[in-house]
């Protein structure tokens, strides 16, 4: 007899609305099965639930990953996994419908797979030309293969910082560009890459006392917000008993709602929280991931003989994909990388990856590096920081290249605008309206938002009690 024909399933009628409460040790219970994980709970259609009795874990058995499931589809995604019936698990790097980015995150307790299925996101993407900057804060440990696969990589807090500044400083020259454009979506390629921003071990940059955790925050919801329309992404892996443990729950909501969320194994309150911030619908039930596969261990009498578990594997990999097509379908992610712990460089994760260089250039670490964090003695880790301030760009027009994406950038605008004396924002915004190099009127909020890019920059002073707005010399500290 086939494994397929001992499958026991019972279809279940629920009340309206589906199963609101389940109680997982129960049910087992209920059917006589020691082995929790033999047990598959399924919220179907309406009224109608199923549950399936397996005669082992349907996920125990996972095959390696290959990378043709990492080649991106016409739907923009890529294959990590499967569900416990077989179908594929998707991951989507790219939106053709609407032209976005994806913003995502991966969620789970110690040991549960995330730096595993990190590595298959980092090896899609550059298979998919995908410009990658990363920042791994396990000190480089969580995904070391990924060293020379990414554009950037980065490995402190302060350095991870600086590199969220750059990302948004690419997604505001975009918007900038495409507006000139008169494009109001993202194209592949035409004239920029895909480009995404990973963080691994995101909680210890946005947990409470994180030195940098409020900026770090900002940023990212920033990401979220306006790179994804533009071909920037963000994603994040993380440890967290819940969401206001990474900067605030309200940070996040907004951001995961339509993005990618993967939880592999979880605490009861992260759990409380998805429900409550509207991740996981209300009447949905998951069932727990337990840590190891196998029958649980019972009360026994007094010199009885131990039962020995026929089945003592892992569960790292199993997750579920609350914002896919079957959020309370438990999945597993494809086997990444070796079995066992090697040496060095793991060479299957290496082989993963590919000989081939990866896309993109380095962004400039010490170019977003502010005057005052400069005069506290601040820089990069990973680049040597200028003697001096950062360089400004060149504010004359007649000297400044022109690029193909279109007219100089506000930015440059202003820093032709701006006399020595400096210039309040209502006549700024009424110059920069009036010289002629834009395609459209730049709004007041707009020109905001430059200016606080510029001033991290060191390009411009912040605004005196006079209300004016004074270019900085590149020599000059604040």
């Amino acid at each position: 007899m086939s494994a397929r024909e001992e499958i026991r399933e019972y279809v279940l009628k629920t009340p309206p609305g589906g199963i609101r409460r389940y109680d997982h040790d129960a049910l087992c219970d209920l059917l006589g099965v020691e082995d929790r994980s033999r047990v598959i709970f399924e919220q179907g259609v309406g009224r109608e639930a199923i549950v399936r009795v397996y005669p082992s874990n349907p996920l125990t058995d996972m095959r390696p990953v290959r990378p043709d499931d990492l080649r991106m589809d016409a739907d923009g995604c890529v294959r990590i996994g499967a569900y416990f019936d077989d179908e594929p698990l998707p991951f989507r790097l790219f939106d053709p419908d609407t032209g976005n980015a994806q913003r995502g995150a991966v969620f789970g307790t110690t040991g549960a797979g995330k730096s595993r299925l990190v590595q298959a996101i980092l090896a899609a993407c550059k298979q998919n030309n995908i410009i990658v900057h990363l920042a791994d804060l396990k000190h480089g440990q969580s995904v070391p293969e990924a060293k020379g696969q990414t554009a950037t990589h980065v490995t402190a807090q302060y350095d991870t910082i600086l590199m969220l500044r750059g990302l948004v400083a690419e997604a505001e020259r975009r918007m900038t560009a495409y507006g000139a454009l008169g494009r109001s979506g993202f194209v592949i390629g035409d004239p920029d890459p895909l480009m995404y921003g990973i963080i691994d071990e995101a909680n210890r940059l946005l947990e409470k006392g994180a030195p940098f955790r409020a900026e770090a925050a900002t940023l990212i919801k920033e990401l979220g917000r306006t790179g994804r329309s533009v071909g920037v992404g963000i994603i994040i892996a993380a440890q967290a008993g819940d969401l206001a443990e990474l900067g605030g729950s309200d940070t996040l909501r907004a951001m995961l709602k339509e993005g990618e969320v993967i939880l592999l194994r979880w605490s009861s309150s992260m759990m409380r929280q998805l429900v409550q911030d509207g991740l996981l619908a209300k009447g949905e039930a998951l069932q727990p991931i337990p840590k190891t596969i196998g029958r649980v261990r019972r009360v026994r009498r007094y010199d009885a003989p131990a039962a020995q578990s026929a089945n003592k594997a892992n569960s790292q990999g199993m997750l579920y994909h609350l914002t896919g097509g079957r959020p309370a379908s438990m999945a597993r992610t494809y086997m990444v990388g070796s079995t066992a712990p090697t040496p060095g460089f793991d060479p299957v994760i290496l082989d993963l990856y590919g000989p081939t260089a990866p896309p993109g250039e380095p962004i400039d670490l010490a170019r977003y590096v502010t005057v005052k964090e400069a005069e506290k003695g601040m820089r990069p880790r990973a680049g040597a920081l200028p003697t001096t301030a950062p360089t400004l760009p060149d504010p004359d027009p007649a000297e400044a290249p022109q690029t193909p994406q279109g007219p100089p950038t506000i930015a440059r605008r202003i820093l032709a605008l701006l006399p020595p004396d400096g210039m309040s924002v209502p006549d700024l915004l009424e110059a920069l309206n009036a010289d002629g190099r834009g395609t459209r009127p730049v709004r007041r909020g707009t020109l905001l938002t430059t200016l606080s890019t510029m001033r991290d920059r060191g390009q411009v002073a912040r605004p005196d009690e006079t209300g004016l707005v004074r270019p900085l010399p590149a020599d000059q500290l604040v």
